[in-house]
């Protein structure tokens, strides 16, 4: 059954970035054994992704004219006008993601929904009763500080279960949880 998968590498303190976006402390492990297989294992899945403004920012000031999934939907929330790259499917839109959500189902065609970085964004779908799956590589680095991996409001939540536990190269250890239901 499609899922909605909160897919994403955290600190071992709980951090998705520093708090001015830098991602210098994750990049240094690019290449990591295992990483590229289980990438590609997961996005083979994918049928829509989602993703926040800030996201969508990080990636356009990083990847510029180079568009890191093409052929797939994207939707970006946020309250900025941004303009999508030449030749890829991004729908800019502001609301709450249940107003979206059978318009990502739509899009994903019986695949699975990636919600890209943004821990806000994440904790949005979680609220909401959204969210399915959490898979975190985490990664042997403590940041002291910055964008958290989930920032809910309200916790703590039921007990998350465990799916899978996995060792890759350079101390990563890679964790997938099914998220409960209320």
């Amino acid at each position: 059954m499609p899922s909605v998968q909160y897919y994403v590498a955290s600190s071992l303190d709980g951090f998705i970035a520093t708090a001015d976006d830098d991602l210098a402390w994750l990049l240094q492990f690019d290449g990591f054994e295992g990483g590229k297989e289980s990438y590609d294992a997961f996005i083979s899945g994918i049928g829509c992704i989602v993703m926040g403004g800030t996201t969508y920012q990080w990636l356009m000031d990083h990847e510029p004219g180079n568009w890191p999934y093409p052929g797939t939907p994207c939707w970006v929330f946020t309250h900025h006008e941004f303009s999508a790259p030449p030749g890829a499917d991004v729908a800019f839109v502001r609301g709450e993601v249940t107003e979206f959500i059978d318009d990502l189902w739509r899009d994903a065609a019986g695949r699975n929904i990636w919600v890209v970085g943004g821990g806000e964004l994440a904790a949005e779908f979680a609220a909401a009763g959204l969210l399915d799956e959490l898979i975190v590589s985490v990664i042997p680095v403590v940041l002291g500080g910055g964008k958290r991996l989930l920032p809910l409001e309200e916790g703590p939540t039921p007990a998350l279960e465990l799916q899978e536990a996995r060792t890759q190269g350079r101390g990563i250890v890679e964790l997938r949880y099914r998220w409960p239901r209320r």
